[in-house]
């Protein structure tokens, strides 16, 4: 006697535990009566043996025996590899708040009878 083991392609949405993903598996149906397109979105414990998997990827996976108490289900292939994307420190701290900060201070200069006394004091709070 031969079993069909079920199949589901998902996208990974952890891989911080040690050899186990959390994948998401989106199914759709149509409302019996309203007909209107339902979306059921499933998370699954899934087994990973050689830990390859990433966030963002989207994967295939297979049912098979119970690995764990919620582990049902292993990595059958990668379908496809999400680009993963670099970001310097420079790009994260914006330069506009920055010139912003020197602006009002320019500001504070200008508008102060003494100019450099108060000014400076400013500067090296904001420091």
């Amino acid at each position: 006697m031969t079993t069909i083991q079920k199949s589901k392609i998902g996208r990974v949405l952890s891989n911080k535990m040690d050899k186990t993903l959390v994948v998401l598996v989106e199914s759709h149906r149509n409302h019996p009566l309203y007909k209107k397109t339902i979306r059921k979105m499933t998370r699954y414990k899934v087994h990973d043996e050689k830990n390859e998997c990433g966030i963002g990827d989207t994967v295939k996976i297979a049912e098979t025996r119970p690995l764990s108490k919620e582990k049902r289900w292993r990595v059958a292939e990668i379908v496809n590899k999400a680009a993963a994307i670099e970001v310097k420190p420079e790009e994260i701290a914006t330069p506009v708040v920055l010139t912003g900060i020197k602006k009002a201070m320019a500001e504070v200069k200008a508008e102060t009878a003494d100019g450099t006394a108060e000014a400076e004091s400013l500067e090296e709070k904001n420091k």
